[in-house]
């Protein structure tokens, strides 16, 4: 096992430059762990990047990608991969992440954009998730991802997933949010979307807010609280895997960081509720 590795566990938030001072002068036991993109964080000097060391010296940060365009056509952005296996030595990070996605083309296009599910695109992203595994030197997760249009399906978003991640290696992301979002834009059950995922694979969970554009739309965000079937999709996730680390995901229309502890809290307390029967089995 790497030299880098922290175990991680428990309830997390994401680490936003925002939200920098609060983090520093909270209780070290408010959050268990944290996650960061890398590339705003690579190379990273001056005062920033001493009060990014100083949180990762108090909590495991995990690095969750946004650019590494894992689906894309251009080649593997090698450099990228390099610095943020550099940045893992550096700050002894358990896990690097990414989205099941692809963002560029010719250049960056700024949003994450749907891999049609076909059997060619399984071969594709599984070889280039393995070319990024071997540079990282252990296996990535990929996370599950909300789109709204899909070009071509002949596999279920599912079957690709799990295919993926078979050929490829690498564990899963589970993103309970996403899975909710595309409940309700694509018309499945999420709970069988869940369970047909490869859950023996997942390394940890998000939970996030997203917006109502319609009854029948909605838009995955990350800048409003968790709604209720989402806590209760969380819940069914954890009746299945345990207590898995998860993280609160919050990007933009931040509140009082007080706000934000109460929603990481609600998540200890269905880790705890998930928890019982198997202490209970134990003892």
């Amino acid at each position: 096992m790497p030299e880098r590795h922290r175990e991680f566990q428990g309830a997390g938030l994401g680490l936003r430059r925002a939200l920098m001072g609060p983090l520093l002068s909270m209780n070290q036991g408010a959050v268990d762990f944290m996650e960061a993109a890398p590339e705003n964080w690579i190379g990273v000097g001056g005062r920033f990047g001493r009060q990014f060391h100083q949180l990762a010296e108090r909590y495991p940060i995990v690095l969750h990608g946004l650019s590494l365009d894992i689906g894309g056509p251009d080649p593997v952005d090698t450099g990228l991969v390099e610095s943020v296996r550099a940045l893992m030595n550096d700050i002894e990070v358990p896990l690097y992440s990414e989205h099941l996605t692809y963002c560029a083309a010719e250049g960056h296009l700024y949003d994450l954009l749907p891999i049609p599910f076909t059997e060619e695109a399984v071969h594709y992203v599984a070889a280039r998730v393995r070319q990024v595994q071997d540079i990282i030197g252990e296996p990535i997760a990929l996370e599950n991802a909300s789109y709204y249009a899909q070009p071509h399906t002949d596999l279920s978003e599912a079957e690709f997933i799990c295919a993926v991640i078979e050929e490829s290696g690498c564990d899963l992301l589970l993103d309970v949010n996403n899975i909710y979002v595309n409940s309700i834009n694509h018309l499945y059950d999420a709970l069988e979307f869940l369970e047909a995922l490869p859950l023996e694979r997942a390394r940890y969970i998000h939970v996030a807010g997203h917006f109502d554009e319609a009854e029948d739309l909605k838009v995955d965000t990350h800048g409003t609280d968790v709604i209720d079937p989402v806590w209760e999709l969380l819940a069914q996730a954890y009746r299945r895997l345990g207590p898995l680390p998860t993280l609160l995901e919050r990007d933009f229309n931040l509140p009082p960081l007080d706000e934000l502890l109460g929603e990481v809290t609600r998540i200890r307390e269905l880790q705890a509720s998930a928890d019982e029967p198997r202490r209970a089995v134990a003892s």
